[in-house]
């Protein structure tokens, strides 16, 4: 039975501080189920693993299909004895390969699919029964019950079912005591008491009411700095000006709604495409000067410049929807600063529900292992020896914030999984909070120290049709050197290259190939200014060809800022020549 332990440091209370954790208990079981809870404010609704009915609870789903189909996930996760990982393959094996329930009944725990990446990517997007993790952290209030055991038949397999459960309490009862240590550290308690002793109404308790996450990010991006880095990143810039100026027929005559438009540099590239009308939306300073550039380029006919948070302004002209929305949202780990959920909103209020398009339209979370050797020295060894003083205190913190750096391709150690799949047409900002299970085996030919996870995105842009990408579409890789500015916009003011008469005006021709533009913000990429997210690991790996490393990647919007995001990364490590993998280590980070 695995067993979990946090890879934070914990430290020993004093007896007052007993005390006063056993008295709020019920106050940190709250706090418990504010960090479980990753997947929804809301149950969703469990389907059939045989046929297309929905059920309230996992619980139903699984009775109807025992009695219904004569098939029990729980006997088959038993006879089978299988782990987390497998559990999940054999769900989604299930769900996309549709078995028969006699089938399965023939398995025996070695075939192919058990094994095979593939099958850990859900079938289903927050499928409830990929949320159920019997012998991992959970609590009573999940809105996913667990799946019922078996009643023993005889009297070794209720003393055998009496030992798992007391090791499950036990369990439970120092998982409960973790929890409990990590919280204290995360919680000032002192000042927590203060505040709930306060009169309500006093002036500290309605300060602590106004809540604003949006001030200090759009006064950041009214400074000119952060649009120069931006506007220089050439692979970003480029990406965008070859998706639009290489799709004049997409672009011509289109109505065009640019989302956070900064400079107004995409809303530029498709005026020169041949958009009709393009609105530039920013809720920021910069709004002011993205105006007096269109009017510096004679383009005040075409494109208009709105000053507001798209959620709030409506469109001029009596337009009610768009044909394309253009933006550049992605930030940090591609989800911080929470600009996707404008983008969403706008897609709802918007975007053309005939055959409007979302450019980008697609993104995919990656996660990789990565030795981070030299990220480890600059961030937490150097601080060992300061002009012959041990400062090392300084260097605790960094285990708690995820790190922006690039990493060179070489650090890397391990083929990189999918952990999200955006579709921009379809996602919904609930999910956007998302809990994803992940494998990755290391493939570095010598024993080497794994320091970090990493975390980058690959981003997609289609110019027809609504269906995502297959996982196996390969992203474009952007060489140092490449000619990134010559294919897809003049210099010096020449003019583009005349369209020719063959390609016809506003549609494309359904014979056409179609168009995908991409880039990669990983480390085998030219750097990119969003750089790679680094999860620097408090317990360095150990790791030779073959060991496989496994667990769970939750991420969440900060509880105390929305634009910053909070991420649980659960794992365990499986060596070459062990039969299983070891107990879970869990981390907690902040992006910020």
């Amino acid at each position: 039975m695995s067993s979990i332990r946090f890879a934070t440091p914990l430290t020993t209370q004093d007896s007052d501080n007993d005390s006063l954790s056993s008295s709020h208990s019920e106050d940190y079981s709250e706090e418990d189920n504010n960090f479980d809870d990753w997947v929804s404010d809301q149950a969703l609704p469990c389907r059939s693993l045989f046929d297309q009915r929905d059920f309230t609870t996992v619980d139903e789903a699984l009775r109807y299909d025992q009695s219904t189909h004569g098939f029990s996930l729980t006997d088959t996760y038993t006879r089978l004895n299988l782990d987390l990982h497998r559990r999940i393959r054999l769900i989604n094996y299930i769900r996309k390969d549709k078995p028969t329930p006699s089938q399965l009944s023939d398995l025996t725990g070695s075939e192919p699919f058990f094994t095979a990446d593939e099958y850990l990517l859900p079938v289903i997007e927050d499928d409830p029964l990929l949320q159920l993790d019997l012998d991992d952290w959970s609590d009573d209030e999940s809105p996913y019950p667990a799946i019922p055991q078996p009643e023993p038949t005889d009297l070794a397999t209720a003393i055998r079912r009496i030992r798992y459960l007391e090791e499950k309490l036990s369990q439970a009862q120092q998982d409960l005591a973790d929890y409990r240590n990590i919280v204290s550290q995360k919680i000032d308690v002192a000042s927590f008491a203060e505040i709930i002793s306060e009169e309500p109404g006093s002036s500290t308790t309605k300060d602590a009411d106004v809540r604003d996450d949006d001030s200090h990010y759009f006064r950041s991006y009214s400074e000119t700095d952060i649009h120069a880095v931006m506007i220089n990143d050439k692979v970003r810039t480029s990406s965008y000006a070859s998706f639009i100026l290489k799709n004049p027929l997409l672009f011509e005559n289109a109505i065009v709604l640019d989302v956070g438009c900064g400079t107004g540099i995409l809303s530029l590239f498709a005026a020169k495409s041949g958009a009709k009308h393009v609105y530039a939306v920013d809720a920021s300073d910069i709004a002011d000067k993205a105006e007096k550039i269109v009017q510096a380029n004679g383009l005040t006919d075409i494109i208009t410049v709105i000053r507001g948070k798209v959620e709030d302004i409506s469109l001029p002209d009596d337009v009610t929807h768009v044909d394309i929305i253009i933006s550049e949202w992605m930030g940090y780990a591609l989800l911080y600063e929470s600009m996707l959920d404008s983008v969403l909103h706008a897609r709802d209020r918007f975007l053309s529900p005939n055959g409007g398009v979302m450019a980008p339209s697609q993104c995919r979370m990656m996660l990789a292992l990565c030795e981070g050797n030299e990220i480890y020295k600059d961030r937490v060894r150097s601080w060992s020896d300061i002009y012959g003083f041990d400062l090392s205190e300084m260097a605790k913190e960094v285990y708690d914030d995820a790190i922006v750096d690039i990493v060179p391709p070489e650090s890397i150690v391990s083929s990189p999984c999918i952990i999200k799949d955006l579709h921009l047409n379809t996602i919904t900002p609930r999910q956007l909070d998302f809990k994803s299970s992940f494998s990755l085996t290391c493939t570095s030919p010598m024993r080497t120290k794994i320091h970090a996870f990493v975390l980058y995105f690959d981003t997609f842009f289609v110019a027809e049709g609504n269906e995502p990408l297959d996982p196996s579409v390969p992203v474009t890789i952007v060489k140092e050197g490449d000619p990134f500015l010559a294919e897809v916009w003049p210099v010096g003011g020449k003019p583009l290259p005349k369209r020719r008469a063959s390609l016809g005006s506003g549609k494309f021709k359904t014979n056409e190939k179609k168009r995908l533009t991409s880039f990669s913000t990983g480390p085998l990429s030219h750097p990119t200014h969003w750089k790679q997210t680094v999860f620097l690991l408090r317990d360095p790996i150990a790791a030779e060809e073959g060991t496989i490393v496994s667990g769970t990647f939750s991420c969440k919007k900060n509880g105390e800022n929305s634009r910053e995001l909070d991420v649980w990364i659960h794992y365990s490590i499986q060596h070459v020549e062990e039969p299983s993998a070891g107990e879970t280590v869990v981390q907690i980070f902040t992006v910020r």
